[in-house]
Parts: structure tokens; sequence; C-alpha cells
């Protein structure tokens, strides 16, 4: 797909968000099978060209992170397994964007459904050794790393990291350590939900790719520690999971 027609992406249809509000109500294979071709022109369809369309924008910043649609949309199918829930499938399209080379490591990632447009990159459930990886760069370069959190596109789009923190400075670390407060995470995350009604117009793309371009260096600095030229996974563990 060309620069200017991914440009050009309308947004999802209406059919799309109500898809889901009818989901919502009844997750079985009874209530989706019948409304498969449904799902698949409304809902996959118009999810593939946002990321070919996302895709586009990235060749432009951050060209290691385009992704083949077939590759970033998730399943929709769930893992039932080893849940108590065993809705079939998930409540939200999503699509995850990893640096091309890496088995594990920090990405972009976008989700859509009737209750919100999800948008955040990051590394959501990082390798023992991936973590360590990240927090040795840390306690190196933390300067850098608060001077990429703390820009004005990441405030104003974002706000603060997120994740998971240890209460007490990580085994291997000095407690007095200038990044003390850093490396007690063990999640490195942005992320932010905007209305859903912004999935069925043009400004979707506008505030996916945005928000792709705002942390950009914040997901290139978690992945500056990472061995590179390893093929990568069907689906980089690391990264946010779709629900």
């Amino acid at each position: 797909m060309s620069t200017a027609r991914a440009l050009r992406f309308a947004g999802f249809p209406p059919e799309a968000l109500q898809f889901f509000r009818g989901l919502a109500r009844h997750n079985n294979r009874e209530w989706f099978l019948p409304r498969k071709p449904m799902f698949e022109e409304k809902v996959k369809r118009p999810m593939w060209e946002l990321v070919e369309a996302l895709n586009a924008s990235l060749m432009q910043f951050a060209p290691d992170y385009a992704t083949d649609p077939a590759k970033a949309i998730y399943r929709f199918y769930r893992d039932t397994r080893f849940s108590k829930d065993k809705s079939p499938y998930k409540d939200r399209i999503a699509a995850s964007f990893p640096k091309r080379g890496l088995q594990e490591g920090a990405g972009l990632y976008v989700a859509v459904s009737h209750k919100d447009v999800g948008i955040g990159g990051g590394v959501y459930m990082p390798s023992p050794e991936t973590l360590l990886a990240i927090r040795n760069h840390l306690a190196e370069h933390h300067e850098e790393f608060r001077r990429i959190a703390s820009t004005r596109a990441v405030r104003q789009l974002f706000g603060e990291v997120q994740g998971e923190q240890l209460t007490r400075v990580p085994k291997g670390f000095p407690k007095d350590h200038p990044a003390e407060d850093l490396l007690r995470f063990k999640q490195f995350l942005l992320y932010v939900e905007l209305s859903a009604d912004v999935a069925a117009t043009p400004e979707l793309f506008v505030e996916v790719q945005k928000r792709f371009r705002a942390m950009a260096p914040f997901v290139e600095f978690l992945n500056a520690p990472l061995a590179q030229g390893r093929k990568p996974a069907a689906r980089v563990p690391g990264l946010l999971q779709c629900p």
C-alpha cells in the first residue's frame, strides 16, 4: 500500500463496534459463527488496513517496527486451557509491532473494542534475562531514559511510565543507585485509552501514528541492550498482550 493511500484510512465501520457490543453479551460459538463473515469484513479487514497505514507511517521514523499485518494482528480466539473464563473470543482486536530481528523485546501496540481504543508500547512480560539486560542498560543510561520519558510529546500523550514495580531495588544493584526508582520496574509501559468513538473516524490513524512517533525513542531505548540478529518469534512474548 502506498503512503498516500495509507494516509486515507477511513476508520472502522459502525458495524465493528456493534459487533463487539453484541459479543460482550454473547461470547459463544453459537452467536459468533453466523456473524463470522461480518467479523472478517467489518472488523478484521479494517484492522488489516490500519496496520498497513501505520506501516507506511513507521517507514518514515521507525522502519524496523513495520510488521506484516498477518503477523501483527493477534489471534481473535482465546487460549482458555488454563483460564477459568472459557469465553472463546477476545473482546477486542489488537496488533503489535515488534522490532525486526528481536525474538523478545519492546514494541508498539494498538487495540480496538466497543469500550475504548488502547495505544501503547514497551515491554509487558519480559523474561528474566531481558529484564536484567534492560535494568543494566538503565543503570548506566538512566539520565537518557529520563529525558526520553519526560519529553513534552510523551507527557502530553501518555503521562508517566507505567508498570508493576518491586518495593525494593532488585538484587545486584546498590540501594542508593541514582536510578533506583527505575530499576524497581518489572514492566516498562506507555499506555493510554481513548474513546471508542474515535475508532469509527479517520482520526483513529492520526491518534495512533502520532503516539507511535512520540514513543518510538522510548521503545528503541528498551531494545538497545537486547541481542540482535535472532529469528523473530511468532509472537513476541515481551510485548503488550491482548487480554
